[in-house]
């Protein structure tokens, strides 16, 4: 047993529920989820899938387990679900170890998408639950769906639990006598994948269907359950009086669903399930300026006669690009800044174009050319015909042809007049609210801390600038937080209690930060200070990222100290190098990244780390990492080896007025020391995002927004 690492996972419900009303009773055959989380009927999957981009936040509970988890639709054919388990009759641990805590399991599971439903063929699916965790609920399985109008049916077979009736003998054991037995055992680790125990054992059958009444709001349940509740978890087992389970689902409202049921013949079931699709674009917005009006445009403003003061404040207002520098040469005008505002940098562009055209007049410039600088970095320039936007507001051309007449490159030096340079504007602040959890321990299955967050930069110049982060706490309930857990490895990370309990106002980063722009397409960062809550230290990252490429490659080192307990300016003895080697690859399909590390992490192991994430037109972004180092499961301890899943979300995804910032939900079942990673609070690669022609053209739909 372990303490689990601080996560805002349970945040997703408050940031689902800003997406409600995006929602639609338009389709009555929409897909509902079952007990354990992911498309399904009660305690059983289904072959069917979810929209893509789907997310859920399930809760519910059937004597005697109370179940969470979390459903995503990341790809049309691959739907994925975590989810904890509380096993309300079967204690933690010892009473002076955990108190009353009940006992948690958790687990994640994916289902995969075979075939589509045709006229002739069912849908059908392939699944794992429990794919990788303590094993106590795995199981696979295969289903098939067919509708017949209002009817869905679905009948599949199980092994493991959801088989657990074992109606009938293996077949796959003419090929094997390992899948004639199942092993129950769940010694060892955990987390870790039980290839030899993929379908095995006895195989049952399941199956149901599902009934979209009149009623668009009501859908009813009957499932035959291929679990007889003789072989649970903890010798935990349950009577059951009938095979056939029987609900019914009513939507409360779009995006919230309520569930009730009856199951084994003698127990209620009573749930609730939160969802959204995280493709929806989000709420208008409101509160972001209008673009500025078309003027009647004069004939050639001589460069003189501008007000390129005016001019720079209006760019930052509303087309939300600060500006650094504008310059004239022939017939382009240059305007070197860094977009602030706007995530679509062509909803920007376009912005600042009806800027230009209204201060300078017609015919004075052929090109109209934006240079993106993020932090002083010269990542791309995209120049735009300002005759083409005029015939496009008139419906002379459609926004293909604006689109091919655009250029987007790597930025050039150029021999320019130069007409305007804004001054540095070097400090900024802001306040903010922040959440900290720990989740699935054995003080708390939920111990959570509120904090004012106050943070503020210094530029010392557009590359160069000193960033800080402190937190006071609001109200919190970590006086309960008191297991230390075991650590065969350096406790890089596992020392959480200590760092969570210490002080109520903690400096949660200090750092400086140097950027610079070596060649054409090489990028530098060198950093120093608190770079994190528990490590403080020096590091510097090499970025080569070709323009309009969909592949990159960055190298980072870094020579750090642990951090005080407290947070403030002090540390303790042990120091460590860690680096990584990381490439980038963007897949030409579902706008995929790939990215794959190699390198020395906290503890002074050595290993890689996979990441794969799919972003979504809105920004959003699901992703999942693995890493393997040269510890063994043994020295990992309980979890086998690091593995997690994140969200991204950009803020404008959920408010009213256009940013470009973002957050990470992130959820690692386990806080070890093994893999751990630096987490640094700038990266590179985000950093130079102007480089990815594919994101551009993705937002080119917002130039006349």
């Amino acid at each position: 047993m372990t303490e689990r690492q601080p996560s805002r996972l349970l945040l997703l419900p408050v940031l689902m529920a800003c997406a409600w009303p995006t929602i639609s009773l338009a389709d009555r055959y929409r897909v509902t989820q079952h007990d354990f989380g992911g498309v399904g009927l009660l305690q059983t999957p289904t072959a069917r899938m979810a929209e893509e981009g789907m997310l859920y936040f399930n809760a519910n509970r059937t004597e005697p387990y109370s179940r969470y988890s979390v459903t995503v639709q990341p790809l049309p054919w691959l739907e994925g679900s975590i989810r904890y388990i509380a096993i309300t009759n079967r204690d933690y641990g010892d009473e002076a170890f955990s108190g009353d805590q009940s006992l948690k399991d958790k687990a994640a599971d994916l289902k995969l998408r075979l075939w589509r439903e045709s006229y002739w063929l069912p849908e059908l699916a392939l699944g794992f639950r429990d794919v990788a965790g303590t094993g106590l609920f795995s199981s696979e399985f295969i289903v098939a769906n067919k509708r017949f109008h209002d009817l869905d049916f679905s009948l599949g077979v199980a092994w493991g639990y959801i088989g657990n009736r074992g109606d009938f003998g293996n077949p796959l054991g003419v090929f094997s006598d390992k899948y004639r037995e199942r092993n129950t055992e769940t010694e060892g680790t955990g987390g870790d994948f039980s290839f030899d125990n993929y379908f095995s054992g006895r195989p049952a059958i399941f199956g149901g269907v599902e009934y979209q009444t009149p009623w668009d709001p009501l859908r009813l349940k009957l499932e035959m359950d291929g679990n007889d509740y003789q072989s649970e978890p903890q010798s935990n087992n349950q009577d059951q009086d009938s095979r056939f389970n029987v609900g019914a689902v009513y939507q409360l409202r779009p995006g919230i669903d309520l569930t009730a049921s009856w199951q084994r013949g003698n127990t209620a079931m009573f749930g609730i399930s939160f969802y959204t699709n995280l493709k929806n674009s989000g709420p208008a917005k409101l509160l972001d300026p209008a673009p500025e009006p078309r003027r009647p445009l004069s004939t050639g403003v001589s460069g003189s006669q501008v007000d390129w003061a005016d001019v720079s404040a209006r760019l930052q207002d509303n087309a939300g690009f600060s500006v650094e520098q504008i310059s004239v040469k022939d017939r382009e005008l240059i305007v070197t800044g860094e977009q602030t505002t706007f995530r679509n940098e062509a909803q920007g562009l376009g912005r600042a174009s009806r800027i230009l055209d209204n201060s300078t007049g017609e015919g004075s410039y052929d090109w109209y050319t934006l240079v993106n600088k993020p932090r002083g970095m010269a990542v791309s320039e995209t120049s735009i015909r300002p005759e083409r936007l005029r015939e496009l507001e008139q419906n002379r051309v459609d926004m293909a042809a604006v689109r091919r007449s655009t250029v987007t490159a790597t930025p050039s030096v150029l021999d320019a007049e130069v007409v305007h340079n804004q001054p540095l504007d070097a400090f900024d602040y802001g306040l903010s609210l922040g959440y900290k959890q720990n989740v699935g321990g054995p003080d708390g299955f939920i111990l959570y801390q509120f904090l004012g967050r106050a943070n503020a930069e210094y530029r010392f110049a557009r590359n160069s600038w000193l960033r800080g982060n402190m937190a006071v706490n609001l109200l919190d309930n970590f006086d309960k937080f008191r297991f230390e857990g075991s650590s065969e490895l350096p406790r890089v990370r596992t020392r959480i209690r200590e760092y969570l309990t210490s002080s109520d106002v903690v400096l949660e980063n200090l750092q400086y930060t140097y950027t610079q722009r070596l060649d054409r397409d090489l990028y530098a960062m060198a950093y120093g200070g608190l770079l994190e809550s528990m490590f403080g230290g020096v590091g510097a990252e090499l970025l080569y990222r070709p323009h309009g490429e969909d592949w990159a490659i960055g190298v980072d080192a870094n020579y750090v100290a642990q951090r005080g307990f407290r947070q403030d300016f002090s540390f303790r003895d042990y120091k460590t190098f860690t680096g990584h080697v990381t490439g980038y690859s963007h897949l030409p399909f579902y706008n995929i990244l790939l990215k794959g590390s190699a390198g020395r992490y906290l503890a002074g192991d050595y290993g890689g780390t996979l990441d794969l994430s799919r972003r979504f037109g809105n920004g959003v972004t699901v992703g999942a990492w693995v890493t393997r180092t040269n510890v063994s499961s043994e020295e990992f301890g309980e979890g086998s080896f690091d593995k997690g899943i994140y969200f991204t979300f950009p803020f404008d995804a959920f408010f009213a007025r256009s940013s470009t910032s973002q957050g990470t939900i992130a959820w690692n079942p386990l806080t070890r020391d093994g893999g751990a990673r630096l987490s640094r609070f700038y990266q590179l690669y985000d950093m130079t995002n102007a480089a990815d022609t594919d994101r551009f053209n993705d937002g080119f739909r917002t130039l006349r927004d």
